[in-house]
Protein backbone atom coordinates (compact mmCIF):
# COMPACT_ATOMS: atom_id res chain seq x y z
CA UNK A 1 0.00 0.00 0.00
CA UNK A 2 1.05 3.19 -0.35
CA UNK A 3 0.84 3.63 -4.17
CA UNK A 4 -2.57 5.17 -4.20
CA UNK A 5 -5.04 7.38 -2.09
CA UNK A 6 -8.41 6.30 -1.60
CA UNK A 7 -10.96 9.21 -1.18
CA UNK A 8 -14.97 8.39 -0.89
CA UNK A 9 -17.14 10.59 -2.81
CA UNK A 10 -20.00 12.06 -1.81
CA UNK A 11 -22.14 9.08 -3.11
CA UNK A 12 -21.78 5.48 -1.41
CA UNK A 13 -20.14 3.49 -4.23
CA UNK A 14 -17.93 5.84 -5.72
CA UNK A 15 -14.33 6.63 -4.99
CA UNK A 16 -11.35 8.77 -5.97
CA UNK A 17 -8.38 6.81 -6.49
CA UNK A 18 -4.77 9.51 -6.31
CA UNK A 19 -2.02 7.18 -7.54
CA UNK A 20 1.55 7.94 -6.22
CA UNK A 21 3.46 10.34 -8.88
CA UNK A 22 7.41 9.72 -8.80
CA UNK A 23 8.43 12.82 -10.76
CA UNK A 24 12.22 14.56 -11.18
CA UNK A 25 13.82 16.48 -14.24
CA UNK A 26 13.22 14.05 -16.79
CA UNK A 27 9.51 13.57 -16.31
CA UNK A 28 7.52 11.27 -14.05
CA UNK A 29 6.14 7.46 -13.23
CA UNK A 30 3.35 5.96 -11.90
CA UNK A 31 1.08 2.87 -11.75
CA UNK A 32 -2.14 3.35 -13.01
CA UNK A 33 -3.51 0.30 -11.52
CA UNK A 34 -2.52 -2.60 -9.06
CA UNK A 35 -4.55 -4.90 -8.41
CA UNK A 36 -3.27 -5.51 -4.76
CA UNK A 37 -2.99 -2.34 -3.99
CA UNK A 38 -6.47 -1.94 -4.80
CA UNK A 39 -7.53 -4.82 -2.69
CA UNK A 40 -5.69 -3.08 0.24
CA UNK A 41 -8.02 -0.58 0.07
CA UNK A 42 -10.80 -2.90 0.08
CA UNK A 43 -11.91 -2.61 -4.04
CA UNK A 44 -11.59 -5.99 -4.79
CA UNK A 45 -13.37 -5.24 -8.25
CA UNK A 46 -12.03 -7.14 -11.11
CA UNK A 47 -11.55 -5.70 -14.82
CA UNK A 48 -12.19 -7.70 -17.61
CA UNK A 49 -11.73 -4.65 -20.89
CA UNK A 50 -10.05 -2.01 -21.30
CA UNK A 51 -11.59 1.45 -23.76
CA UNK A 52 -9.97 4.81 -24.56
CA UNK A 53 -11.87 7.73 -26.37
CA UNK A 54 -10.60 11.10 -27.90
CA UNK A 55 -12.70 13.88 -27.93
CA UNK A 56 -12.66 17.05 -28.47
CA UNK A 57 -13.88 20.92 -26.59
CA UNK A 58 -17.34 20.72 -25.78
CA UNK A 59 -17.76 17.33 -27.03
CA UNK A 60 -20.33 15.91 -23.91
CA UNK A 61 -20.57 11.61 -23.81
CA UNK A 62 -24.06 10.70 -21.89
CA UNK A 63 -25.57 9.90 -19.40
CA UNK A 64 -24.63 5.73 -20.33
CA UNK A 65 -26.14 3.09 -18.38
CA UNK A 66 -26.11 -0.83 -19.12
CA UNK A 67 -29.17 -2.28 -18.93
CA UNK A 68 -28.57 -6.20 -18.56
CA UNK A 69 -25.01 -6.61 -17.81
CA UNK A 70 -24.01 -3.18 -15.68
CA UNK A 71 -20.24 -2.35 -15.62
CA UNK A 72 -17.91 -1.02 -12.76
CA UNK A 73 -15.33 1.54 -14.55
CA UNK A 74 -12.46 3.05 -13.36
CA UNK A 75 -11.63 6.19 -15.81
CA UNK A 76 -9.28 8.43 -16.05
CA UNK A 77 -8.00 11.31 -18.41
CA UNK A 78 -4.12 10.97 -19.92
CA UNK A 79 -4.43 14.24 -21.85
CA UNK A 80 -6.27 17.05 -21.55
CA UNK A 81 -9.38 17.93 -19.00
CA UNK A 82 -12.58 16.66 -18.62
CA UNK A 83 -15.64 16.99 -15.80
CA UNK A 84 -16.50 13.45 -15.52
CA UNK A 85 -20.01 12.34 -13.84
CA UNK A 86 -21.71 9.49 -11.85
CA UNK A 87 -25.66 9.68 -11.39
CA UNK A 88 -26.87 6.81 -8.85
CA UNK A 89 -29.82 4.70 -10.39
CA UNK A 90 -29.95 2.14 -7.80
CA UNK A 91 -33.37 0.78 -6.90
CA UNK A 92 -33.93 1.74 -3.31
CA UNK A 93 -30.52 3.39 -2.91
CA UNK A 94 -31.17 6.57 -0.51
CA UNK A 95 -29.21 8.71 -3.19
CA UNK A 96 -31.16 7.09 -5.99
CA UNK A 97 -31.29 10.05 -8.50
CA UNK A 98 -28.21 12.24 -7.41
CA UNK A 99 -24.66 12.96 -9.19
CA UNK A 100 -21.23 13.25 -8.45
CA UNK A 101 -18.58 15.07 -10.88
CA UNK A 102 -14.96 14.89 -10.58
CA UNK A 103 -12.79 17.18 -12.73
CA UNK A 104 -10.26 14.62 -14.35
CA UNK A 105 -6.81 15.67 -16.03
CA UNK A 106 -3.41 15.00 -17.26
CA UNK A 107 -2.31 17.26 -14.41
CA UNK A 108 -3.72 15.56 -11.37
CA UNK A 109 -3.71 12.24 -12.41
CA UNK A 110 -6.64 11.21 -10.86
CA UNK A 111 -9.25 8.19 -11.19
CA UNK A 112 -12.81 7.73 -10.49
CA UNK A 113 -14.31 4.64 -10.13
CA UNK A 114 -18.07 4.37 -10.17
CA UNK A 115 -19.52 0.86 -9.77
CA UNK A 116 -22.54 -1.11 -11.45
CA UNK A 117 -26.43 0.84 -10.92
CA UNK A 118 -24.62 4.78 -12.24
CA UNK A 119 -25.03 6.43 -15.24
CA UNK A 120 -22.35 8.14 -16.30
CA UNK A 121 -20.97 11.01 -18.40
CA UNK A 122 -18.27 13.77 -19.09
CA UNK A 123 -17.61 16.94 -20.67
CA UNK A 124 -14.35 18.06 -22.30
CA UNK A 125 -13.38 21.09 -20.80
CA UNK A 126 -9.38 21.29 -23.02
CA UNK A 127 -9.07 21.63 -26.45
CA UNK A 128 -8.63 17.60 -26.32
CA UNK A 129 -8.76 14.81 -24.32
CA UNK A 130 -8.38 11.41 -24.01
CA UNK A 131 -10.50 9.18 -21.89
CA UNK A 132 -9.20 5.65 -20.95
CA UNK A 133 -11.31 3.31 -18.50
CA UNK A 134 -11.67 0.07 -17.46
CA UNK A 135 -14.67 -2.24 -17.41
CA UNK A 136 -16.08 -4.57 -15.16
CA UNK A 137 -17.65 -6.20 -17.62
CA UNK A 138 -17.82 -6.98 -21.59
CA UNK A 139 -19.34 -4.62 -23.83
CA UNK A 140 -22.96 -6.09 -25.03
CA UNK A 141 -24.01 -4.64 -27.95
CA UNK A 142 -27.45 -3.16 -27.43
CA UNK A 143 -27.55 -3.42 -24.12
CA UNK A 144 -26.91 0.29 -23.43
CA UNK A 145 -29.26 2.90 -22.02
CA UNK A 146 -29.32 6.72 -21.24
CA UNK A 147 -30.66 9.88 -19.38
CA UNK A 148 -30.99 13.16 -20.39
CA UNK A 149 -27.53 14.72 -19.75
CA UNK A 150 -29.07 18.11 -18.63
CA UNK A 151 -32.79 16.73 -16.94
CA UNK A 152 -33.44 19.21 -14.26
CA UNK A 153 -33.96 17.13 -11.82
CA UNK A 154 -30.76 15.68 -11.52
CA UNK A 155 -29.61 19.43 -11.83
CA UNK A 156 -25.87 18.36 -12.85
CA UNK A 157 -23.88 21.83 -12.78
CA UNK A 158 -21.56 20.67 -15.89
CA UNK A 159 -18.72 23.74 -15.62
CA UNK A 160 -18.06 26.31 -18.05
CA UNK A 161 -21.71 25.40 -19.60
CA UNK A 162 -24.43 27.86 -20.56
CA UNK A 163 -27.85 27.40 -21.83
CA UNK A 164 -31.10 27.04 -21.19
CA UNK A 165 -32.94 23.89 -20.86
CA UNK A 166 -35.78 22.87 -23.45
CA UNK A 167 -37.58 20.41 -22.52
CA UNK A 168 -35.23 17.83 -24.15
CA UNK A 169 -31.63 16.95 -24.27
CA UNK A 170 -30.71 18.51 -27.80
CA UNK A 171 -28.26 20.91 -28.00
CA UNK A 172 -30.62 24.00 -28.35
CA UNK A 173 -29.00 27.39 -27.19
CA UNK A 174 -25.68 25.32 -24.94
CA UNK A 175 -22.14 26.34 -25.12
CA UNK A 176 -19.17 26.81 -23.02
CA UNK A 177 -18.07 30.09 -21.66
CA UNK A 178 -15.59 30.60 -24.52
CA UNK A 179 -18.06 30.53 -27.25
CA UNK A 180 -17.57 26.70 -28.03
CA UNK A 181 -20.92 24.85 -29.03
CA UNK A 182 -21.78 21.78 -27.27
CA UNK A 183 -21.35 18.97 -29.18
CA UNK A 184 -23.54 15.73 -28.51
CA UNK A 185 -24.09 12.41 -30.70
CA UNK A 186 -27.82 12.23 -32.31
CA UNK A 187 -28.28 9.09 -30.04
CA UNK A 188 -27.42 11.92 -27.10
CA UNK A 189 -29.58 14.41 -28.25
CA UNK A 190 -32.89 11.84 -27.92
CA UNK A 191 -32.65 10.60 -24.42
CA UNK A 192 -35.05 10.86 -21.76
CA UNK A 193 -35.47 12.39 -18.64
CA UNK A 194 -35.05 10.72 -15.18
CA UNK A 195 -38.91 10.54 -14.05
CA UNK A 196 -39.65 8.81 -17.71
CA UNK A 197 -36.78 6.08 -17.99
CA UNK A 198 -37.32 4.52 -14.58
CA UNK A 199 -40.79 3.81 -12.78
CA UNK A 200 -40.11 1.97 -9.13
Amino acid sequence: MGQITVTKASIEGLYVIEPAVHGDSRGYFMETYNQNDMREAGLDMVFVQDNQSASTKGVLRGLHFQKQYPQGKLVRVIRGKVFDVAVDLRSGSSTFGKWHGEVLSEENHKQFYIPEGFAHGFLVLSDYAEFCYKCTDFYHPGDEGGLAWNDPSIGIEWPELIGTYQGNAGIGDYHLADGTPLNLSEKDTKWDVLSKTFHF
